[in-house]
């Protein structure tokens, strides 16, 4: 890895993680559902499915996808946070909050991917 790759790569990376830091820093809950998590992992998502359009329509340098899928998107969502939530539900016995818990964040997560892929090649197809 050449040295202007670990500087995208860092970069995307410590964006993405001050991002999730704000977003998560405050639990939001939706009644004893934490969400903070589950609207990093969808936003994250979006922003990941928009750009692989961008970056296959534009034929983007292999740098951008460190900067913003594997630094910025990797640095946003948090599975490990997601499974440490997850555990949590499991540890008070509260399987139906687990279940949901579970569908939302890769419901939505796959959900938000399609999303991002479909606004973006719109807007990329306006601009031809």
């Amino acid at each position: 890895m050449k040295g202007i790759e670990i500087m995208f790569l860092a970069i995307g990376g410590l964006a993405g993680t001050f991002l999730r830091y704000g977003i998560t820093k405050s639990p939001l809950l939706l009644g004893v559902l934490p969400v903070n998590v589950l609207i990093v992992n969808i936003v994250g998502s979006f922003i990941l499915g928009g750009f692989s359009v961008l970056s296959q329509q534009w034929n983007l340098d292999d740098k951008y996808m460190l900067l913003v899928a594997i630094g910025f998107c990797g640095g946003l969502t948090t599975m490990s946070s997601f499974a440490l939530e997850t555990s949590n539900l499991i540890d008070n016995k509260q399987y139906s909050l687990m279940a949901i818990n579970i569908i939302t964040n890769v419901g939505l997560s796959l959900g938000s991917i399609f999303g991002g892929r479909a606004l973006l090649s719109v807007i990329v197809g306006a601009l031809r």
